[in-house]
C-alpha cells in the first residue's frame, strides 16, 4: 500500500468516529498539557534562578584572598584548597598587594580585578553626624539587580566624587528619602599615608594615620544591597566607586596585618583582605582560578554550588515530568479502546483489504498511522494548552507581586522552550504508537474469510 493511500484512508476512518476519536484525542492532549505545565514550571524557574545569578555576576566571578585568612575554614578540603600550587604549605603566604592585583589581571580571561575596599567612616549631613560601613563598587556593579528601580542613577565614573545609599541609612538622615538626591555630606575617615624609611625606628618604611574629609553628592537610593554579600560588595549602608575608595587610602583591617609584619622587620605595602577577580564567562572560570592558586592564593567560586544547583533542579524536572505524564498514560488507555472498537466495527473493512491484496503489514501500519495522527494533533493541542496555563500562571503571578508593598519586578514563572515543544509533541507521538501496538497486531491477526463473513 503507498504512503498516499495509508494516509488518505487513515484520515477518512478517522472522520468517520470523529467524535470518539476527537475525545480521545482531547484526551491526549490534557495529558500533554499536564506534562508541559509541569515541565515549564521547572525550566521557568531555572532560567530565573539563572538569570538573577547571571545579573549579579556570581557566576564568572572569583573571590581571592591570602591563604591565612580562611585558616580553620572548610575543613580537609578548605585546607587542600589553601595549599594547592605551594610546594611548602608553611612558607610565608603571599601577599595580596598590588603588585599582586597586577599580576592577577594578566592571567587569561580576566577582565576585571577588584580589591574589597571597605571602612567605617564618620558622615556628616545637615549638622548631624551619623557611622557609616563604606563599600567600594567597580562600574559592573551597575547591571546587579539590587540597582533595578533604584532611585536616582549609578555612579557617573569609576572616580566620581558620588554615593549611593542603601535605604536604611538613608533614611537616618532624611525621613523622605527621594529629596537626598542630588544633596551634598561630608566624609571623615583615616586616611592611610607612607612613611620614608629614615623616619621609621626600625629604618623600615612604615605609615600614619590622618584624618581627611570629603564631600560627595548623593546620586542614588537602592533597597537592597548588590551582590548579596560577596564579592565584597554586601553589608554596606554607603557606596561609593571603586576607584575613588582606592584612592582615599583610607585604613583597612589588613593594615593592622601590615603593621605587625613591620614589627617583623617586614615591609608594609598595601593589602586588600580580598578581591574578587572576573572572568569573560563562567567557561573560564576553572582555568583562572588554578592559575591564581598557583600564585599562593585561596580562591572560590560559585561552580561548584551551579553542579549542585543543576543537579536539584534536574531531580525537581525529572518528578515534575513523572506527575506529569500520569495523565498521558491515562489518555493512551483512551487509545487502546478507541483502536480495539474501531477493529470490532471494520472487520469486514480489513477483511475487503486482505482480500484485495493487504498485508498484516498494511493493516498494521493503517492503524499505527491512525495511531500516531492522534498523538500529533493531541500533542500540538496539548502543547499550545500548557503555554496557555503557564502564561495564565504568570500572569496571576505577576498581578499578586505587584500588589506587595514595596512592588516586585514581574518575573516569568512558567517557560515554554523550543525543545520542550518538541520533545512533548515527539512523546506524545510515541505513547500513541505504543498504546496502538495491540490494536494494529489484533487487526493485522484478523482472518480474512472471518471478517468478510461480520455483519
Amino acid at each position: 500500500m503507498k504512503s498516499r493511500d495509508l494516509f488518505e484512508l487513515a484520515g477518512r476512518n478517522l472522520r468517520e468516529a470523529i467524535l470518539r476519536n476527537s475525545l480521545t484525542t482531547l484526551g491526549i492532549a490534557v495529558g500533554v498539557a499536564s506534562l508541559v505545565a509541569m515541565l515549564s514550571l521547572g525550566v521557568g524557574l531555572q532560567q530565573m534562578i539563572n538569570k538573577r545569578m547571571a545579573r549579579s555576576g556570581l557566576f564568572n566571578a572569583i573571590f581571592v584572598a591570602q591563604r591565612q585568612n580562611f585558616r580553620g575554614f572548610g575543613g580537609e578540603e578548605g585546607r587542600r584548597n589553601r595549599d594547592a600550587g605551594t610546594t611548602n604549605p608553611n612558607e610565608e603566604p603571599r601577599v595580596l598587594d598590588d603588585a599582586a592585583l597586577d599580576v592577577i589581571r594578566k592571567v587569561p580571561n580576566v577582565t576585571e580585578v577588584n580589591p574589597d575596599i571597605r571602612f567605617t567612616s564618620d558622615v556628616r549631613y545637615n549638622g548631624s553626624s551619623r557611622l557609616a560601613f563604606l563599600v567600594g563598587l567597580p562600574p559592573s556593579a551597575a547591571s546587579d539587580d539590587a540597582f533595578e528601580g533604584m532611585k536616582g542613577h549609578f555612579f557617573s565614573g569609576p572616580d566620581a566624587d558620588e554615593a549611593i545609599l542603601q535605604v536604611d541609612f538613608a533614611k537616618e538622615l532624611e525621613k523622605d528619602t527621594s529629596s537626598l538626591i542630588g544633596k551634598k555630606l561630608t566624609l571623615r575617615y583615616a586616611e592611610r599615608q607612607s612613611l620614608p624609611a629614615d623616619k621609621n625606628s626600625n629604618g623600615d618604611p612604615g605609615f600614619s594615620v590622618v584624618r581627611r574629609e570629603r564631600e560627595l553628592t548623593i546620586v542614588g537610593i537602592i533597597e537592597t544591597t548588590p551582590g548579596g554579600g560577596l564579592g565584597g560588595f554586601g553589608r554596606g549602608g554607603m557606596f561609593i566607586p571603586i576607584t575613588l575608595a582606592q584612592n582615599l587610602r583610607s585604613v583597612q583591617n589588613t593594615d593592622v596585618r601590615a603593621i605587625l609584619r613591620a614589627a617583623n622587620g617586614g615591609s608594609t605595602p598595601r593589602t586588600y583582605g580580598n578581591v574578587t577577580v572576573r572572568v569573560k564567562t563562567a567557561n573560564e572560570v576553572q582555568a583562572a582560578e588554578d592559575a591564581i592558586k598557583k600564585m599562593g592564593f585561596t580562591t572560590f567560586s560559585l561552580l561548584d554550588a551551579t553542579r549542585n544547583l543543576r543537579r536539584v533542579f534536574a531531580v525537581i524536572d525529572l518528578f515534575l515530568g513523572i506527575f506529569g505524564s500520569l495523565a498521558l498514560a491515562v489518555a493512551s488507555l483512551g487509545i487502546v479502546n478507541t483502536l480495539v472498537m474501531a477493529i470490532l466495527e471494520r472487520r469486514r473493512e480489513i477483511g475487503v483489504l486482505k482480500a484485495l491484496g493487504a498485508g498484516d503489514g498494511d493493516v498494521r501500519r493503517l492503524f499505527f498511522t491512525e495511531a500516531g495522527a492522534m498523538g500529533v494533533l493531541g500533542g500540538a493541542f496539548g502543547v499550545f494548552l500548557g503555554w496557555l496555563m503557564g502564561q495564565m500562571i504568570n500572569f496571576g503571578t505577576n498581578i499578586y507581586l505587584s500588589r506587595l508593598d514595596p512592588p516586585v519586578p514581574p518575573e516569568t514563572i512558567c517557560s515554554v522552550p523550543w525543545w520542550l515543544v518538541g520533545g512533548a509533541i515527539g512523546f506524545s507521538v510515541l505513547v500513541s504508537l505504543i498504546a496502538g501496538m495491540y490494536p494494529a497486531s489484533r487487526a493485522a491477526r484478523l482472518n480474512p474469510v472471518e471478517a468478510l463473513r461480520y455483519e
